[in-house]
């Protein structure tokens, strides 16, 4: 979640599944509609147009990231997922398009968060506390989280639902797939339909707070013993399916960090990379949202603080071992166990054109190659990633259309992505091999 004290704008969440629909229809309707006076005018010049130009125009960019930004829920989701995206096989212009998303929310009036406040919580709520900040401290696709204290003295966070969203999943991710299938942005060929699906699955989950209650008091016993790391105390007597109290943590955001000197700097990303290893191979429990809202970091004791545990997995035992398996392959350097891994896990399919086939495997070969020297790894070498980049691009341009990937790879993917980057941030240099020894033996 983002910090929205100072740059948000109160706009009423729209709440009914219709008027979602209504609004959603109008802006795909709209960028259509630009697209078709900006090419008919390039047609009148001689030129023939290319449809993602006549996407990628300023007007269409501001007019789909407000509109999404102003609808919250699903349809803002959607966007921010996209723009989490490496980057390895589709084109940059999507996340472009959806980059402005991962600051953009909007808050609840507060009229609109004292009316769904009163639909979750007793008759006269207001008199049991000492203050309530209706200024939201963050606010993000699904919820907006308020600062409270209880006459007790008690400190809260409270997570309050925008209304309407969880109704209006279905709708808005049909919606959102419209637009990109409309877009010409997607590969010919690219099955859109499996990944809408799963998204449609993860968002009905992240909206049951009483589903993150769960996974925040997991997590809180599993780490009992990891003093690098807090976490939130639930507080049920306030919590419903809608609202979620937490108590309040005090900290700065992960990107505090980023001043300190280099040797916490790299502890700071030894002690991420080593939970998610830990989520990954001991727990088969993972946060799969890396978003670096969702860290935050307290200089005076060095902890970190961790957030937001909505789109928090059970991994499938099978994707472990896969993942697993991989690994020891890998930094074995058995090509041939690579291959066979890569096509049970879905990076390649059992018919993909050897050419494609033979171009994963260098990129994974790339990858393991660092993987496998003595040396800590560093984050802030460029070489390895734009390398990667530049093959995926080069597979994408050449016509590779990737098989559909499980929904556990895909968030255990963008997670991977997302620590990379936060360590990359933070300048740090890491043992990566030491810590992928200890679970692949």
């Amino acid at each position: 979640m983002t910090d929205k004290r100072d740059t948000a704008r109160a706009l009423p969440v729209p709440s009914g599944r219709v008027s979602r629909f209504t609004r959603l229809g109008a802006m795909t309707a709209g960028v259509a509609g630009n697209m078709a006076m900006n090419g008919l005018s390039q047609l009148a010049q001689g030129q023939r147009p290319a449809m993602r130009d006549l996407l990628m125009t300023p007007q269409n960019i501001t007019r789909v990231t407000e509109k999404l930004a102003q609808m919250r829920g699903a349809a803002m989701k959607i966007g921010q997922l996209m723009s989490m995206d490496t980057g390895e096989f589709l084109p940059p212009e999507l996340a472009q398009i959806m980059a402005r998303l991962r600051d953009d929310a909007h808050i609840m009036p507060p009229a609109q968060l004292k009316k769904v406040l009163n639909a979750n919580w007793p008759a006269g709520w207001l008199g049991q506390f000492a203050k309530f900040d209706v200024r939201p401290i963050a606010a993000a696709s699904i919820g907006q989280v308020h600062r409270a204290r209880l006459k007790d003295g008690m400190e809260l966070a409270i997570k309050v639902q925008y209304p309407g969203v969880a109704q209006s999943i279905d709708s808005d991710v049909a919606n959102v797939g419209a637009l990109l299938r409309m877009s010409g942005l997607l590969p010919k060929g690219f099955e859109l339909a499996p990944y809408l699906e799963e998204a449609r699955k993860q968002l009905h989950l992240e909206t049951d707070y009483e589903h993150e209650s769960e996974n925040l008091a997991r997590f809180a016993a599993l780490l009992t013993d990891a003093p690098a790391f807090t976490v939130p105390m639930h507080v049920p007597e306030w919590s419903t399916r809608e609202v979620l109290a937490m108590s309040y943590v005090a900290g700065e955001p992960i990107e505090a960090a980023f001043a300190q000197d280099k040797a916490e700097r790299n502890r700071i990303a030894d002690a991420l990379i080593g939970l998610t290893l830990r989520e990954l191979f001991d727990d088969g429990l993972m946060q799969t949202d890396p978003n670096f809202a969702n860290y935050r970091y307290d200089p005076a004791t060095g902890q970190i603080i961790l957030l937001d545990f909505g789109a928090t997995r059970v991994l499938d035992p099978k994707v472990v071992d896969q993942y697993r398996r991989l690994l020891a392959a890998g930094l074995a350097d058995e090509q041939s166990t690579m291959d066979a891994i890569a096509e049970e896990i879905g990076f390649v399919a059992i018919d993909t054109p050897p050419r494609y086939r033979a171009a994963i495997m260098d990129m994974m070969g790339m990858a393991f190659d660092a993987l496998r020297s003595d040396a800590p790894f560093d984050f802030t070498e460029k070489a390895l990633p734009r390398a990667m980049q530049d093959a995926g691009m080069a597979l994408a341009e050449d016509g590779f259309i990737p098989p559909p990937l499980p929904i556990d790879v895909l968030l255990l993917q963008r997670k991977f992505g997302g620590m990379f980057l936060l360590a990359s941030q933070l300048g740090a240099q890491v043992d990566l091999r030491g810590y992928l020894r200890r679970y692949v033996g």
